[in-house]
């Protein structure tokens, strides 16, 4: 048997399954058939499928493992049954909505980006892409429950993983709705956290913190990271939030931290972290595409960047440690 060119045609239609699956999620597929398997004819009703689609469609998501089909009848698998039916508490769909919404389109134009290095989302109209979306609440909702569903998995392991205990209060730096803040409240009793972001945001915190009971140690701070201090607490947080900024830019946002915790504090990042040798972790590396198109300088970094970073603006102590799938954390001490 010589070379066969099979693992590049499917790479190369990639997007076909993928499409499939965001569309599925758009129609509420997943959440049609939350309660049960359904007949095909009432499920292609309920989703508003065309007869000439519906069975090719629903049983090109069987075949991609996304159903499970007996006869006639469809139903979720186990793992789009937790995580793709908008009902249930542990939906990561938000962040499908957002790649179905906008990144689909915008990937379209990646030659150019590569070509100018320059944003091709809604910056192309001049328009910019935090201040757009901070501005429109429903695309802000969108937005901050799709960082919820990129973050929870980490957010899980943090909880579980940083040493907490030798601590008493935490900030998470750019909160969204508090994914993080409230998986490391609920598993740490003793906690006190502040989230910090952009003001529009307050009512989406609140409202999700107040959801799981910890308005009493949660609480919101408005205000932007590049003007003025940034709140004080034994622990700051940055989760997906570096990879936004130019290199002068993540510097800055690191010193402002270091400036902001007490002898012994700790700062803790994590990211989709490219592996340092740059061959294996292929979503962080697409990540960081995918800020070429979204920012106008942000990009992916290794863990050993960050240390670095980390140990230029004063840190004593770094460390990285993998979280679970491609995100891993890098932790430094003050």
């Amino acid at each position: 048997m010589g070379p066969s060119p099979d693992a590049i045609l499917q790479l190369g239609s990639a997007f076909w399954a993928s499409k499939t699956l965001l569309s599925a999620v758009e129609l509420g597929v997943f959440t049609a058939l939350g309660d049960g398997p359904l007949e095909r004819s009432v499920l292609a009703d309920r989703c508003g499928l065309h007869p000439r689609s519906a069975e090719d469609f629903l049983d090109a998501l069987v075949a991609l493992g996304m159903l499970t089909r007996d006869g006639a009848r469809y139903a979720n698998t186990p793992e789009t049954d937790l995580f793709l039916d908008r009902k249930k508490p542990a939906y990561v769909g938000g962040l499908l909505e957002m790649f179905n919404a906008r990144l689909y389109g915008f990937w379209g134009s990646l030659t150019d980006a590569l070509k100018s290095g320059q944003p091709q989302n809604e910056a192309r109209q001049g328009e910019s892409f935090f201040g757009t979306l901070y501005s429109d609440p429903q695309r802000l909702q969108g937005f901050l429950a799709a960082m919820s569903g990129v973050s929870m998995g980490a957010a899980r392991a943090i909880a579980t993983r940083f040493p907490w205990r030798d601590y008493k209060s935490f900030v998470d730096v750019g909160c969204a709705q508090g994914a993080l803040a409230v998986q490391v409240a609920l598993a740490h009793p003793h906690l006190q956290g502040l989230g910090f972001d952009l003001p529009p945001v307050q009512a989406s915190f609140n409202d999700y913190v107040q959801r799981h009971g910890l308005k009493e140690r949660l609480t919101f701070r408005g205000g932007d990271f590049f003007h003025g201090a940034l709140p004080h607490a034994d622990v700051i947080v940055m989760g997906h939030v570096l990879h936004d900024w130019s290199l002068d830019e993540k510097k800055q946002l690191i010193a402002k931290a270091y400036d902001a915790l007490p002898e012994g504090g700790a700062l803790l990042v994590y990211e989709a972290m490219i592996d340092d040798e740059r061959r294996s972790n292929a979503f962080g590396l697409l990540m960081s595409l995918n800020m070429l198109i979204e920012t106008p300088a942000g990009f992916d970094f290794t863990g050993a960047q960050c240390c670095a970073w980390m140990k230029a603006a004063g840190f004593r102590e770094t460390r990285v440690e993998h979280l679970i799938g491609p995100d891993s954390m890098v932790i430094g001490l003050k």
